[in-house]
């Protein structure tokens, strides 16, 4: 793939990603539904967590398309490749796979209905279906080193681990739970819910290397 369609592919990911942002953060003077955006505003939301860090890898990726052939361009590289393979794809997946899961038994437990009058459709789509094409179009277009398996997950495992304490921190500040069907779990459940979740990343994170190694067995090299 020639650097130009490459280019062109991780700036209009950045661009799409940094207007559902705006967009996002121009309803917060909106009228909301009720506990939406409670202490901590969207910073608690995975999923908006989620945008930001695309649009950090596709905003980095494009940066270094514009610095190819320079000594810049190694260090970027890296960063892109550490990005996109320890957190944009396994994240990115997972915010995708859970909540459509979720959705499809009960939305109320995850994305109320009350949400449709104040985020249109599309909104719910940007967020939560979109990410998925984009992420596999990457896999198409540019082969990423990735880091050893242990440390990936060491990584990801700190970082999950991390979000809990947030979540918790929320709730025990606020006394409102991030997701509503986290209360319907008790002290245990909500650990063993949390240790499921990392299951499923940590499978997600196998199957990016899985599918990246797959397109591109001839250029791979690992760091």
């Amino acid at each position: 793939m020639t650097p130009r369609p490459k280019g062109v592919y991780h700036i209009a990911a950045f661009s799409w990603y940094a207007f559902v942002v705006m967009t996002l953060a121009a309803k917060d003077g909106e009228e909301l539904p009720p506990g939406i955006f409670v202490y901590g505003g969207p910073w608690k939301y995975l999923t908006f967590l989620n945008l930001l860090l695309q649009m950090l890898f596709f905003g980095l990726a494009a940066v270094s398309d514009l610095q190819d052939g320079k000594n810049l361009n190694n260090t970027l590289n890296r960063c892109t490749d550490l990005i996109f393979s320890v957190f944009a794809f396994p994240v990115g997946m997972f915010v995708v796979v859970l909540f459509w899961a979720i959705f499809a038994y009960d939305r109320e437990l995850v994305y109320p209905a009350t949400i449709d009058a104040f985020l249109p459709p599309w909104i719910n789509h940007a967020m939560h279906t979109f990410v998925l094409p984009l992420l596999l179009g990457e896999i198409l277009l540019q082969p990423h080193a990735y880091p050893q398996t242990k440390n990936a997950l060491a990584t990801l495992g700190v970082v999950g681990i991390g979000y809990l304490f947030w979540i918790l921190w929320v709730y025990f500040s606020a006394g409102i739970w991030v997701y509503p069907l986290l209360g319907h779990f008790s002290a245990v459940g909500l650990l063993g819910f949390f240790c499921f979740n990392m299951s499923v990343v940590t499978l997600l994170y196998l199957l990016g290397d899985k599918l990246n190694s797959s397109v591109w067995k001839n250029r791979l090299h690992q760091y």
